[in-house]
């Protein structure tokens, strides 16, 4: 493979094109008209403009990328994640123009997207289930007779779902018919697909997925878990590996899960199999991504393993490097997506231009981004801004160096997630490890919280306080307000 095109923008199409240069294999990159001057076109070897800024006139156009493919001589495309990287069709006429897709097998794609396919293919295997149904239904009265043997609260669920969409809590029998419709009606408009099915809803669940990887000889390894629970809308803010709340034993058994899982469908290519645990410690399957995540770099800061590398070499028809026996836990690893929304105003986005931009930097620091300083967030994609990764010996390390890369992470021009990163990697249900997917909704009610000054920066304040009320008491004083403020100013910067 000595050529690739990455189908995707920003920070990961960024971080694949790094990993393709230190393998000696060229990029292209394709690109809107919104991210002409973006780093990741600059960076690739060659760039083609694919269209206008919606996606759906340029980063979604299957067909015209395979055609870019055909024209510059490319072996190989790397989806990222996002956009076409879990289209099966695309992942088909890729294969049937010669390109190799960098990921798994259309088949694979397919069984894993549909939850209550997937569901079936597992079946063989054991895999935990969260009761309920393993098959769509319509029928209200019939579903709502179903909905009181599983007993409430019960989940409804897109078959064809992802990011929350198409998903109803029904707290008990009187809402079940109109949060049935509104399910139903959400999950035609955003997939096209209006079955659903139900499960009993597990209320203070953790989010817990395993990263794995296999090869097309048959081996396929876990690389440990990650903590996903911190969410917002359904959608993961803060991951962690490994998680604080999974025991060796327990990491085992759901690790092996995993493999099983990709075994069922003949998976090749890294992934991710997603469960929920409950606080009793059991779990259950919730579904398979079958691409790369955007947690990923929290998994490779603890195994020194390079996932893109891997899955180019998985691509190549090459066996995996390494077994499971070879896989160690080493320290920890935190991430928080740094998104260009207002924690303040119930996290909408917040488009702007990046007026100051500056990374973070020391050691264990790791910044995955895709913008520079002066450029607009545009507003046609997701407004993540940047992945902040920190790792250390330990959780207690790598929380105290994510809070220091976040105090010293300046961006200003849009609100961003930031502060709110911050207040919750420092909350005491974070700290020990009790917090659940219920965070944002049980912690984060009053969000003047973000306005409070830490411990460290108050003592500050009272000591200018006070100082000004000696000033007010001797005015022969030999500190005057600017000296006064300059130094709070220095040492509110400099405290951690």
């Amino acid at each position: 493979m000595n050529k690739i095109l990455i189908a995707n923008r920003g920070e990961i199409a960024l971080r694949v094109m790094r990993s393709a240069k230190e393998m000696n294999i060229k990029t292209v990159a394709i690109f809107s008209e919104a991210d002409r001057n973006a780093p990741f076109v600059r960076y690739a070897d060659e760039a083609v403009c694919v269209g206008p800024p919606p996606s759906a006139e340029s980063y979604l156009l299957g067909d015209k990328i395979i055609q870019i493919c055909k024209d510059l001589n490319v072996d190989g495309i790397h989806p990222g994640y996002g956009f076409l990287s879990e289209n099966s069709e695309f992942v088909q006429k890729a294969t049937d123009a010669g390109i190799t897709f960098i990921g798994p097998s259309p088949k694979s794609i397919e069984l894993m997207g549909d939850k209550l396919k997937a569901k079936d293919t597992v079946k063989a295997y054991n895999i935990p289930m969260v009761p309920g149904t393993d098959h769509a239904i319509s029928d209200i009265p019939a579903a709502k007779k179903i909905a009181k043997e599983v007993g409430f609260p019960i989940l409804i669920k897109a078959s064809a779902g992802g990011g929350g969409k198409g998903m109803r809590v029904v707290e008990n029998e009187e809402e079940f018919e109109e949060q049935m419709d509104r399910a139903v009606s959400e999950a035609i408009s955003s997939f096209g697909n209006g079955e659903v099915f139900i499960e009993k809803y597990v209320g203070s669940p953790k989010h817990i997925e395993i990263q794995l990887i296999a090869d097309t000889h048959g081996n396929v390894v876990y690389l440990f878990d990650r903590e996903c629970s911190i969410q917002r809308r359904h959608q993961k803010v803060i991951e962690e590996a490994p998680s604080a709340s999974v025991s060796d034993e327990l990491r085992k058994q759901m690790g092996e899960a995993a493999c099983d899982v990709a075994r069922s469908c003949d998976y090749y290519g890294a992934g991710t199999v997603e469960f929920l645990m409950d606080e009793n410690k059991n779990f259950y399957f919730l579904e398979m991504n079958t691409r790369l995540q955007v947690e990923h770099p929290v998994s490779e800061m603890i195994t020194g393993i390079d996932l893109v590398k891997e899955q180019i070499n998985v691509a190549r028809g090459e066996k995996l490097s390494f077994t499971q026996d070879d896989l160690s836990i080493n320290g920890h690893s935190l991430e928080v997506r740094v998104y260009a929304e207002n924690p303040r105003n119930n996290f909408l986005p917040d488009i702007g231009k990046l007026e100051t931009y500056r990374r973070p930097q020391g050691n264990g620091v790791r910044v995955d981004d895709g913008l520079e300083e002066g450029m607009d967030i545009p507003i046609y994609y997701d407004p993540m801004i940047a992945k902040l990764v920190t790792h250390g010996k330990d959780r207690e390390e790598a929380i105290q160096r994510m809070t220091k890369a976040i105090d010293e992470y300046e961006i200003t021009g849009v609100e961003t997630t930031l502060d709110f990163c911050r207040y919750t990697i420092n909350h005491e249900a974070f700290k020990d490890a009790s917090f659940d997917t219920n965070f944002v909704k049980t912690h984060f009610s009053d969000t003047s919280v973000l306005d409070n000054h830490d411990p460290e920066e108050e003592k500050v304040a009272a000591i200018f306080a006070a100082l000004e009320l000696e000033k007010q008491i001797q005015p022969a004083t030999s500190l005057n307000n600017e000296t006064v403020a300059s130094n709070w100013k220095k040492n509110r910067i400099t405290l951690n």
